[in-house]
This record gives structure tokens, C-alpha cells and sequence, in this order.
């Protein structure tokens, strides 16, 4: 999970997704973080791309809507879908917390957390003990930054707004660790910018903190366009949508168990 400014969006990235009465008669608005590859990121021509982006296009036309994306930095999206700025924000991970805030479809994704170490690091394991006394970097506001501060109470635990940024320091030397989603930290340890790390392993998902997955978040009470919503992910997982742009990501079904 880059600041919004970090991104030179001058508007709302806009894609028209049917055509006659119904385009006509209904658009969203989708929230995305865009700093959160491989499901989000900005394009260097300003466009958003990545697995969410592309599901949300195909959620649209299941739904025969038009949708409109805009970057939304993370620790603001549940206040700015509160806030009616969007009709939903994409890639929100459902937590009980969350749940009394907004309303959520069941999940469109699933990945266990993990953690990071550079590749010189002498911390022998992934336990609250072996990283005692260590400098523990997650993104603000996220599930990674409450269950580093609940579980690894012997670690100095820094908050960044961002992922990135939480691994240009690590890279930098400035974290013994970082701990996000595994998907998201082993597609970084591919990129040259990941060549300082390694992944020391992932955790078992703690389900009080952690939730069922990662879905779509709506505005509390819009169970319509939850449900709308939940049954169009349930016809591109049938239909064979889904697979095809989660082959286009990943070597693996994202979906999870």
C-alpha cells in the first residue's frame, strides 16, 4: 500500500465501460490508492494500471455501469468514502473495525503477510523474539502496521504512508525489516529497486486482525452495491474473467482458499 502528489493526475482517469441507457444512467466513482503495484500503480503517463484496475474495468462492464478511478491516498480512503468523495474504494482489506465504518463486498483476494529483511541481515527468523530491539517498517494505517504493533511489541515499529517508502529506506539502511502483504513484497524482490532484500518468510495471518481477505469497501448501508458488486466477482470467477487478469499479474490464483 507514493503520496497523491507523488502522482501528477490532473483529473479523475475516466473509461467508459457500456455504451446506450445504461452508461447513461449510472457511473461510479472508484477510489485506488495507485502507489501499491502489482494491484495499483500510475503509469508514466499518468494513467492507473495494475490487477485492481483491470478487475474493477471488468466488475464495471459485468455490471454494465461507467466507472471513473481517482488516486486516494490510503490512510484517507474510509474518510473519503465516508465523506462521499467515491462510491467505493478498491483493495481494502475487511477487518471487523472496518466493518463498522463502511460496507464491504466478501473478498476479490487473498495473501498472507510477510516480512523483509535486507540481504545481509543476521535476524535468523520472523518470531516477535527474533526481531526484539529491531527497527520494523509498515504502511500507516494498514493491518500490517496494527498487528506490528500488537504482536511485536519489542520492535520499534515506523509508520510510513506508504509501502514504497517504507522500502526505499529499508533499502537505504535506515529499517532492519519490513513487513507487508507477501505478494507485494516478492514482486519488489524481483524489481532492481529490491536487490538490496530478501524475503526472510511469511506469518500466519492473524484472523481477529487480518480478516477473510482483501475486498471492495462501499459506504456503510449500500448493501445494493455490495450485493451488485459481490455477484459480478462471483460471474468473472465462473466465467474465466478473473483468471485471465490474474494470469496477467500473477503465476498463482491471487484468489486464495
Amino acid at each position: 500500500m507514493h503520496l497523491f502528489g507523488r502522482f501528477v493526475l490532473a483529473a479523475s482517469v475516466v473509461f467508459t465501460l457500456a455504451t446506450g441507457a445504461a452508461s447513461a444512467q449510472e457511473k461510479l466513482r472508484l477510489g485506488t490508492e495507485g502507489a501499491y503495484p502489482p494491484f495499483n500503480y500510475a503509469n508514466a503517463d499518468g494513467t492507473l494500471g495494475g490487477f485492481d484496475i483491470d478487475l474493477g474495468k471488468a466488475l464495471c462492464t459485468e455490471m454494465k455501469v461507467e466507472c471513473e478511478f481517482a488516486v486516494q491516498d490510503f490512510d484517507g480512503s474510509i474518510p473519503a468514502l465516508q465523506a462521499g468523495k467515491f462510491d467505493a474504494i478498491i483493495n481494502i482489506t475487511i477487518t471487523p473495525e472496518r466493518a463498522q465504518k463502511v460496507e464491504f463486498t466478501h473478498k476479490y483476494y487473498q495473501t498472507p503477510p510477510a516480512i523483509a529483511v535486507p540481504k545481509d541481515s543476521t535476524i535468523a527468523g520472523t518470531s516477535p523474539d527474533d526481531l526484539k530491539g529491531k527497527v520494523l517498517g509498515v504502511q500507516s494505517a494498514t493491518i500490517h502496521q496494527n498487528f506490528a504493533e500488537q504482536k511485536y511489541k519489542g520492535s520499534t515499529v515506523k509508520a510510513y504512508p506508504t509501502g514504497d517508502d517504507a522500502r526505499t529506506d529499508m533499502a537505504n539502511g535506515r529499517l532492519d525489516a519490513m513487513m507487508d502483504g507477501s505478494i507485494i513484497l516478492t514482486e519488489w524482490l524481483k524489481k532492481p529497486d529490491g536487490a538490496c532484500c530478501k524475503l526472510l518468510g511469511t506469518l500466519t495471518a492473524d484472523p481477529a486482525i487480518h480478516g477473510p481477505g482483501v475486498g471492495i469497501a462501499l459506504q456503510k448501508g449500500n448493501k445494493d452495491l455490495a450485493d451488485r458488486f459481490n455477484a459480478a466477482i462471483d460471474a468473472l470467477r465462473a466465467n474465466g474473467k478473473y483468471k485471465e487478469i490474474n494470469d496477467k499479474y500473477f503465476a498463482f490464483d491471487v484468489y486464495g482458499s
